[in-house]
């Protein structure tokens, strides 16, 4: 008997295959059983024959018939549920996922992830966890049509998958682990697993994939980050019970170890295949990926023409052609406030800028549009195509060559300066004000949590609002000022500087702008704010001036900080930027009150 179990163990595939099936179907003939579970007549007669001999199988009348004892061992191998990861935004298929979450965008009119769902319930497996992030609430709705359960994972936009993983932790067992955006033609899930298993489909091309080697019996051996050809992991996979007990331990000490936020959960894997037993299961031809909408294109017709993307439809109609004639389209770094992308048409290169999440509570884009208006003639702003004043969605021509200016080289910085003060110049004026202390009180209103994450916010505050009245007894001409007057927003274009992005635009004391020049550049010291005016000012800077640019500075830093804040709550960390202008805020009101001293003895 201990032969015989011995026996099962080794050669659990056959096991599952053949029994599984007779439990379905006791009537099954030796060579159907072969053809099922593609096995030689002569594997399946041994096998059967030994299955008898330890009582797993009994013969009747029906044919075999799985015993209690089988049913048991049979459902070792059993899978008890699948985990979706759905948390991540999906970057190279905009400008679709800044609608829609990728596993939800259709093909062939339906969402990814409900294919899987769907073909996970045909194998009877229905406890499924969607671990979400980007845009949770779009998911919530499959709670009410399947039955299954939402885990959120709240660091999705500052970590990478395998923190998603480690928040269905405890779910792990015999279970599929999904991510939320392939598309499977075939269903090739189970309702029993003899092993632990990876997608695995075979890239003749070059390709940033994950390759994989494998022993004759099709284990994996060796993964590789980049493939030259060959097989390389994408789609499901399938953890043992066994599996996932070592898995676990391992996940867990890989979480809380700093410097794994960029981690797959496959780097675990890469590290560990001699103990995480996991073979290949070739699905070349039946498991999808879909980098971009090119890609998505070519799979379903459908996108050539109605993407279901207000974004396309709005390019698509400025330039009065159709979906298709939209191409190239790539993701730029996601700004502060904003997401954007290039695109290609007619051979011409363009940007187009999409409002980021709780953008519409914090700028009025009928007032962005008027600021454009304002400026238009000076030609010295973004080349603009089409704005739309209620959504947002702006088109600029792509400037090829073009680069930033670097705030630590202050010989571009004073080219940008002489930029900027020849705008200030102009006294340009708008309707709307940008009043810094409105917005301070603003932007806190729209916390989601009161309680700031600063123990000291309140004290902060008091000081900086204590500022109004000194600011409020200025004799300053107020103007249009760009407000936003980040040196990533100063373009060197050939020999021209460009001043982009006017969305904060409005009237104000233009001497703001240099304050709001220094706490995006991040200064770490007063001397590098005190260059920075006197770049300026050329002619020279008066005292009370440079008082009031450090109160500015002060203020401004003080305004971002509520400002991240808001953001953080919505999931968009800023990291050190928020942290330095908190910093900002509490330096420069002391540096200001000192220096104000100084004038009054």
């Amino acid at each position: 008997m201990l032969f015989c179990m011995e026996e099962i163990f080794m050669k659990p595939y056959q096991f599952v295959n053949i029994c599984s099936a007779l439990a379905k179907n006791p009537a099954l003939s030796q060579r159907e059983l072969s053809a099922l579970g593609k096995l030689s007549v002569g594997s399946v007669n041994s096998a059967i024959k030994e299955y008898l001999e330890c009582g797993f199988l009994q013969s009747s009348g029906r044919g075999l018939l799985l015993t209690q004892k089988g049913k048991a061992e049979l459902d070792k191998y059993k899978v008890k549920n699948a985990v979706i990861l759905a948390a991540g935004f999906g970057s190279r298929c905009v400008p679709l996922t800044f609608e829609t979450p990728k596993g939800l965008l259709k093909v062939y009119g339906q969402p990814m992830i409900e294919r899987q769902i769907e073909q996970l319930a045909q194998r009877g497996i229905t406890e499924i966890v969607i671990v979400v992030g980007y845009k949770k609430e779009s998911f919530d709705y499959l709670i009410d049509k399947y039955g299954l359960k939402l885990v959120y994972n709240k660091e999705y936009s500052t970590k990478n998958n395998l923190s998603s993983l480690h928040c269905a932790l405890n779910y792990l067992d015999n279970s599929y682990i999904l991510m939320s955006d392939f598309w499977i033609e075939e269903n090739i899930f189970n309702t029993y697993e003899p092993h632990s298993w990876y997608s695995c489909i075979n890239y003749e091309e070059k390709s940033n994939e994950w390759q994989v080697e494998s022993t004759a019996t099709g284990r994996i051996k060796s993964i590789s980050i980049g493939s030259n050809g060959g097989y390389v992991l994408i789609g499901p996979a399938f953890f043992s019970a066994e599996f996932s007990a070592k898995f676990k331990k391992l996940l867990s000490g890989y979480y809380n170890h700093p410097g794994t936020e960029d981690f797959y959960w496959e780097h675990i894997l890469i590290d560990h295949l001699s103990s995480l037993k996991i073979y290949m299961n070739k699905q070349t031809g039946n498991v999808h990926e879909f980098e971009n909408l090119e890609e998505l294109r070519r799979f379903d017709p459908s996108y050539n023409e109605a993407s279901n993307s207000k974004i396309m439809q709005a390019i698509a109609g400025c330039f009065g052609v159709s979906e298709s004639e939209i191409t190239d389209i790539e993701p730029i770094k996601e700004g502060m406030t904003n997401r954007s992308f290039t695109f290609m048409y007619n051979n011409n290169k363009y940007i187009m800028r999409i409002p980021g999440e709780g953008t519409d509570m914090m700028i009025d884009r009928k007032q962005e549009f008027d600021a454009y208006q304002a400026i238009l003639p000076l030609d010295i702003c973004d080349d603009i195509i089409f704005i739309d004043p209620q959504s947002g969605y702006k088109i600029t021509r792509y400037w090829k060559n073009s680069r930033v200016c670097d705030p630590l080289n202050f010989n571009e910085v004073k080219s940008c300066f002489a930029k900027l003060r020849e705008f200030h110049e102009k006294r340009l004026s708008v309707a709307h004000k940008f009043d810094v202390f409105e917005r301070i009180e603003y932007y806190q209103s729209l916390w989601l949590e009161k309680e700031s994450c600063f123990i000291d916010h309140a004290k902060t505050k008091s000081d900086i609002m204590s500022l109004k009245p000194y600011i409020d007894s200025l004799e300053v001409v107020e103007s249009l000022a760009h407000i936003d007057s980040n040196h990533d927003n100063f373009l060197f274009v050939n020999d021209e500087i460009r001043l982009v992005d006017w969305e904060y635009a409005g009237k104000q004391d233009p001497h703001i702008d240099i304050a709001m020049f220094a706490v995006y550049a991040m200064y770490d010291s007063k001397e590098q704010i005190d260059r920075l005016i006197d770049l300026y000012f050329v002619e020279g800077c008066p005292r009370e001036t440079r008082l009031k640019i450090y109160a500015y500075v002060a203020m401004c830093g003080f305004l971002w900080s509520n400002w991240c804040e808001y953001k953080r709550q919505l999931g968009v960390e800023f990291g050190e930027y928020a942290l330095r202008q908190y910093r900002f805020a509490k330096d420069y009101y002391k540096i200001f009150n000192e220096e104000k001293e100084k004038i009054l003895t």
